[in-house]
């Protein structure tokens, strides 16, 4: 850029949060670096990019907790935790502290002022300082194992229990169990990060991580179904309206749960090498949908009804009886899925890509899941090319009111 237009900017004086704003772009600081601003100024007065990266706060309180039918984000981080203490009282302390932090973190603050002492470290992390929150969200939730730890045995619930082992399952023992999660979406990687790294900072003397994984999604346009790293339209059949989330998601009984959900997390390896040397009409076949449009076979729309049983001029049916699709009908249940690619380098054992899903589901009951997952089994085409490496189920509390705090009728 000349002189004379570095001028014409520092006159305007844009703040740094506003230019990041305006750019509408996410990690801009990084891309600046790498890039130069002719990467910048490129999307500098698109206004899709202010649709796709917005400054929309999203409220911490309300009748149901928030990332659960918010429309989804563009990143995840996602948290599993283990209980470091064993008292009732400590870990109530800690929910009403990580309240107090959750709602701060969802408008964008720190959560607690800059130190006037300089000799101390910081409360606050600080590297989202200058960011909007990119409408983070945040949702908790905790395991049967965490009512067994603190003895709350009178809040039990009968379908709230380990997930069953199920065909082709190959979990390790890094990826399964734990006592609480934390899911954290963002339209901004950093954001995400920043809120559960903060969390897990203030109650460290009391947990301590499991597991974590990173999750992204395309930017797109905001009104296509996402495609995950298969290339496949992924969450066509999903709740779309309120009705469709008060029948399928939230729990409805008059307990400590009311208002909430059980969330169900499934850590999927996909094998992108074997995948890769598959022709289209066999990736078409195992999942039952065309690749490009996303509909089922048979029909040219992505959000058309799927009939299992429509057949062909030959008398044959229209979709595999192998296929993903197929199958996952069959079961006759429907599930709220909010699931999100990811990359972690290199498999140290194969030499290949370390990534797959990060698949996150929304039930009001298990079985829901479960009846689908029981109906893919062994027959699942798509078993060629995925392990399921990581489980967990997860009660997620109803929404929080101002002026209570995460999981207060649990321990009332």
């Amino acid at each position: 850029m000349s002189d004379e237009n570095n001028k014409k900017w520092f006159d305007k004086k844009i703040s740094r949060r506003d230019f990041l704003k305006k750019a509408g772009m996410v990690g801009a600081g990084a891309a600046i670096g790498a890039s130069g601003a002719g990467a910048i100024f490129a999307n500098m007065f698109n206004d899709k990019a202010n649709q796709v990266v917005g400054d929309e706060k999203i409220s911490f309180y309300g009748q149901h907790q928030s990332g659960i039918a918010t429309p989804v984000q563009k990143n995840v981080y996602f948290a599993v935790l283990d209980l470091h203490s064993l008292s009732k009282e400590e870990i109530k302390q800690m929910f009403k502290d990580w309240t107090d932090y959750s709602q701060k973190l969802m408008k964008g603050e720190l959560v607690a002022p800059e130190l006037k002492n300089h000799l101390v470290p910081p409360i606050d992390t600080g590297e989202t300082v200058g960011l909007n929150p990119y409408r983070l969200t945040l949702t908790f939730g905790i395991s049967p194992s965490f009512l067994d730890k603190l003895k709350l045995d009178n809040k039990k619930l009968d379908e709230f229990k380990d997930l069953p082992h199920f065909p082709r399952d190959q979990i390790k023992d890094k990826y399964k169990g734990g006592d609480i999660c934390i899911q954290a979406c963002a339209d901004d990687a950093q954001v995400a990060f920043h809120a559960v790294r903060n969390l897990v900072r203030k109650g460290r003397a009391l947990i301590t991580l499991k597991w974590t994984q990173a999750g992204f999604l395309p930017i797109g346009n905001g009104k296509e179904t996402p495609r995950n790293l298969f290339g496949f339209k992924d969450g066509t059949e999903n709740p779309k309206n309120n009705n469709d989330f008060k029948n399928v998601v939230w729990y409805d009984k008059n307990n400590w749960l009311k208002d909430g959900t059980y969330m169900i997390v499934r850590r999927i390896q996909m094998h992108l090498e074997t995948w890769d040397r598959t022709n289209l009409q066999e990736q078409e076949n195992t999942f039952g949908r065309y690749k490009e449009s996303g509909a089922p076979f048979g029909e040219t729309d992505e959000f058309a009804t799927i009939d299992i049983n429509k057949k062909g001029p030959d008398g044959k049916p229209i979709l595999p009886i192998d296929s993903h699709v197929y199958l996952a009908k069959k079961a006759e249940v429907k599930i709220a899925r909010r699931a999100f690619s990811y990359s972690n380098g290199i498999d140290e054992v194969s030499g290949q890509f370390d990534a797959g899903l990060l698949f996150i589901c929304f039930q009001k009951h298990p079985d829901q899941f479960i009846k689908i997952q029981n109906s893919l089994g062994n027959d699942d085409k798509l078993n060629e090319y995925i392990t399921h490496v990581g489980t967990g189920i997860f009660a997620c509390f109803g929404g929080i009111k101002e002026g209570e705090y995460i999981g207060q009728k649990l321990f009332e």
